[in-house]
């Protein structure tokens, strides 16, 4: 486990990677673009224009989720970051809409392309600098855990694919089949909104409190139930918020046992499940049998 500064750090480097990938390709697909007319290349720059906003909140939703517990937030401030991913899903998910509709219309009204050179120069500028943020990304979700970050990293893998089929289509139209520019843009702007729903789906389990996988929670109990005098467990609950699991479970003991007996119990159970998962805050209740 990254320590609390390491993780502070990754979580940042990560989020303001993001934010400077975005705007060097919102202005380099914007000039490419207005020397071309693709619609391909629109889906494009409208991805990125709208990844740039969607980083910039990623980052501030970051910044604020790494807060300390206060007074008012006694859990934390982690799930900010499930509210980052709901807006980058509204967001994302507009901007499929936006493609659609204009692959639509030149679906209906043809156009000929302009300069399709500096586009494809600039979609392998895209393809290269994407698929480093994703290094960089998988690295920060490994250690981290960050629901931001992996929201961030999901629309930017659906970014990679929307860049290779810009490449492709610019490149079709090259070779004299330019209305094929039109129907790569509408297949990108469904791939997109797929990928909205996805990180919605994500984001929104976080905020409702989604228990942990059913093999992680069986395995904590499992844990616990081998410890020498433990009776019995129920009612494990979890959920999660940013970085940090929540715990809860009552553990059954012998009814006679002396209180500071028991509390050493208790203390052994927190830890044998925080020793396999330090992401879990684990609070631990007694039960006489």
């Amino acid at each position: 486990m990254t320590t609390s500064a390491e993780h502070k750090r990754l979580l940042r480097l990560a989020t303001r990677a993001s934010l400077a990938v975005a705007s060097i390709l919102v202005v380099s697909k914007a000039l490419a673009w207005w020397l071309s007319g693709s619609v391909s290349l629109l889906a494009g720059l409208t991805d990125s224009a709208l990844d740039a906003v969607a980083s910039f909140l990623n980052l501030l939703a970051v910044h604020y989720a790494l807060r300390p517990a206060d007074d008012d937030h006694r859990f934390g401030h982690g799930k900010a970051e499930a509210l980052a991913g709901i807006a980058q899903a509204l967001f994302i998910g507009g901007s499929a809409v936006l493609i659609a509709l204009q692959a639509l219309e030149r679906l209906r009204n043809p156009q000929p392309l302009g300069d399709t050179a500096i586009g494809i120069g600039v979609m392998l500028l895209s393809l290269v600098l994407t698929v480093a943020l994703l290094a960089l990304q998988r690295k920060v979700i490994r250690a981290t855990g960050s629901t931001a970050v992996r929201a961030d990293s999901l629309h930017y893998r659906s970014d990679l694919l929307l860049n290779g089929s810009i490449l492709l289509a610019l490149l079709l139209a090259r070779f004299g089949w330019p209305q094929l520019d039109a129907l790569f843009g509408l297949g990108i702007a469904l791939y997109i909104l797929w990928s909205a729903l996805q990180i919605a789906r994500e984001s929104t389990a976080i905020l409702m409190d989604k228990e942990l996988p059913v093999n992680v929670s069986e395995d904590m109990a499992n844990r616990v139930l081998a410890i020498d005098g433990v009776l019995g467990v129920h009612d494990l609950r979890t959920r999660v918020s940013g970085n940090q699991w929540f715990v809860q479970l009552h553990i059954e003991l012998p009814g006679q046992l002396p209180l500071h007996h028991a509390h050493g119990l208790c203390v052994q159970a927190s830890e044998v499940i925080r020793d396999q998962y330090p992401k879990a805050d684990v609070m631990v209740h007694a039960d006489p049998v």
